[in-house]
Order: structure tokens, then C-alpha cells, then sequence
């Protein structure tokens, strides 16, 4: 384990559960609205959850975001899990910087700030605008054989996601979106979900980028030769249960600066917008340290990967969007930002039975 003095260890430290009486204002706020009870439906209960992360009635419009694109590599790839060369994900960090990705159009779209970082891309990028450049490593090592990563490294990881997120909240962002990009990076997403759900490999791992039977029938095997190995020689403390263990022997390195980034909007009270499957594997990492995260999460989609949905499945999270996407890079969280925005607004700005002088069913 790391000596204290983590900055990971620090975000840890400051969590506290969100403000349940202020959920409960937010949400008799609600039913005194000029509309039947209930009948915005998930939009009331987006901003009774904000509500309960600021600890105020109405609260702030989470407004300005930021998608924070955490980049790495992944040595599993080796292994024959996915068609994609890992040179494409160096080339994707440039795409994103150039404005050319899914990502961008749709977080311009959006009104967030898009902020990409190597955090473990296997080559070594040119400085470029747009790009913070935080390598704790090049690539990790392919989980099936050995651990990922050691856990000085993935506590290293941690503490790029809290240093990113502590920078985008210090610039004034009310709201962090998780984004990702690592060819072959739902394969640790599998094998995390995996452990930290007790769900078979079979169940929770997906095609990816679109992967074949046969492909898919090679993946599962390799996720399952990680949990295995996992449990039997875990690495680090040697504790196969740690959560710390558990992401350096299982993990990605952008996974791990993600697990960094939810627990430090979570520890800053600002609310944190899950995108796919790779988000939802960091989110079991976090609420794994501190199960009191969850509550500073909503959840931007249900991504069409089968881990995804375990993971919120067992986070209790319901997603906002389904639309059946699969890309990652952060799209469905930035496609589901305006509606967590809209749901404020609604609790804010609509008026109630009394100030509009409309009769209630009550009379």
C-alpha cells in the first residue's frame, strides 16, 4: 500500500454521504410543482440526487463541465481480443486534440470543456494543445500473464484522475464527465467488473469494438485466465480483495486515473456523469475505497456492453440515456449532460400550485 500523503488517499478522506435532507426538500419541492407527482419522471429524481450533492433546494444549475479523456494502453492485447492495433489509440489522443472525435462534436454540442491526458499511451506523444501529458507508464502489462501494473503505479494513476479532476473544479467546472480511450480496454473493464460483482466472465464481458464469435469466445478466455491468475498470485499486498490490488492486478491505467476522478468530484461535492463500461468499472473501483461515492454519481447511459449494465445494476444506478452506444470516449456522458441541466432548471425555474395560482388535486 502507498505511504499516506496520496493525494488519492486525501480525496478519499474528505467523502461524505450526499445531503439526505435536502433530497427530501427537493423532492416535497417536487410534488408542490404544477404537474401531477411523479410525472417528469426521471427528471425528478436527477434533480433530487443534485439537490442531494449540493445540500441545497433548488441547487445550482451543474453548469460549466468538464469530460476529462483518460488515455492508456494495455498489454492484454497481445492476447488476440480485439481487431485494433494499439497505434490507434495514440492516433485517437490526436484526433482528440484536433477536435475530430465523436467526443468533441458532441461535448461542443454540449457547452463542456473536452481535456485529454496520457495517463499510459504506449508511445511517447508530442506536447500539443489540448493534451496533458501524465504517463505513469507505457501501457500495462498483459493481465492474464501478471499484473497490470504495480501498486505504486496504479495509486500513481489515481492521483493523475484527482489532479485533473482538483484543476477542473479549482477552473470553476459544477460538473465532471468521465471519458476514456485504450484499444482493448474493455477486456480489464470485464475483468474488474467481473471481481468486484462476483458475476461470471461469461456474462459481463462484451464484443468491444465488435468483435466476432470466435473473438469473443478468445476474449472471454482471457478475461477469465485473469481472474485466475488474480486469485491466485494478485501481486502487490498479495490481499486478492484489496480494491487497490484488485485495479493494479486487473486494471488499465486510464482506468485507474478514472477511479482518481470519481472520488474527487464525489470528495468536492460535484456531481460526476458516468459514460460506458470502462466509466462503470472505475465507478465498482471507487465505491469499492469509499462505498459513499455512489451517491455522487449519475449514471450517462446504458452502454449495449453486458458489464455495463451489471455494474450499475449493482451501483443502483439507473442510466439516463439508452441508445444503444458503445463507443466510450465520453459521448453518452455528454449527451446526457443537458438532461441532468434540464432537470434542474425544471426544479428551479417551474412554478408551484401556489405561486401560479392553480388548483392541485388536493384542491
Amino acid at each position: 500500500m502507498r505511504t499516506p500523503g496520496s493525494v488519492f488517499e486525501a480525496a478519499l478522506a474528505r467523502i461524505e454521504p450526499i445531503d439526505r435532507r435536502a433530497c427530501e426538500r427537493a423532492q416535497a419541492h417536487h410534488d408542490r410543482l404544477t404537474k401531477p407527482p411523479g410525472s417528469l419522471g426521471r427528471l425528478e429524481a436527477i434533480a433530487v440526487r443534485v439537490a442531494g450533492i449540493a445540500g441545497t433546494v433548488p441547487p445550482a444549475v451543474p453548469a460549466p463541465a468538464t469530460v476529462a479523456v483518460f488515455a492508456g494502453d494495455h498489454g492484454v492485447t497481445a492476447r488476440g481480443v480485439t481487431p485494433w492495433p494499439s497505434e490507434v489509440t495514440a492516433q485517437m489522443v490526436h484526433n482528440f486534440c484536433t477536435g475530430g472525435a465523436a467526443v468533441n462534436v458532441l461535448a461542443a454540442r454540449a457547452g463542456a470543456e473536452v481535456i485529454v491526458v496520457d495517463v499510459g499511451v504506449a508511445t511517447d506523444l508530442a506536447e500539443q494543445t489540448g493534451l496533458a501529458i501524465r504517463k505513469v507508464r507505457h501501457g500495462t502489462a498483459d493481465i492474464s500473464r501478471q499484473p497490470g501494473m504495480s501498486l505504486d503505479e496504479v495509486y500513481r494513476a489515481f492521483d493523475v484522475g484527482v489532479i485533473v479532476a482538483t484543476d477542473a473544479v479549482a477552473s470553476g467546472a459544477r460538473c465532471l464527465l468521465t471519458g476514456d480511450m485504450g484499444i482493448g480496454n474493455t477486456t480489464p473493464s470485464a475483468a474488474l467488473i467481473s471481481r468486484f460483482t462476483q458475476r461470471p466472465a461469461r456474462e459481463v464481458t462484451g464484443r468491444g469494438t465488435g468483435v466476432d464469435d470466435q473473438r469473443w469466445e478468445v476474449k472471454v478466455g482471457v478475461v477469465e485466465e485473469a481472474l485466475e491468475r488474480h486469485a491466485e498470485a494478485p501481486g502487490g499486498t498479495g490481499d486478492a480483495d484489496d480494491p487497490a490490488t484488485v485495479l493494479a492486478s486487473l486494471g488499465g491505467l486510464e482506468i485507474a486515473a478514472l477511479v482518481g476522478f470519481v472520488v474527487t468530484g464525489a470528495s468536492l461535492r460535484v456531481p460526476v456523469i458516468l459514460d460506458g463500461v470502462i466509466a462503470a468499472a472505475a465507478a465498482l473501483g471507487a465505491a469499492a475505497f469509499a462505498p459513499d461515492v455512489t451517491g455522487y454519481l449519475i449514471a450517462g447511459h446504458r452502454s449495449v456492453e453486458p458489464g455495463a449494465a451489471v455494474a450499475l445494476d449493482h451501483l443502483g444506478l439507473e442510466p439516463v440515456l439508452d441508445l444503444g452506444l458503445r463507443l466510450g470516449e465520453g459521448t453518452g456522458a455528454c449527451l446526457a449532460l443537458p438532461v441532468v441541466q434540464a432537470a434542474v432548471e425544471i426544479l428551479r425555474d417551474m412554478a408551484t400550485f401556489d405561486s401560479a395560482g392553480v388548483t392541485s388535486e388536493h384542491g
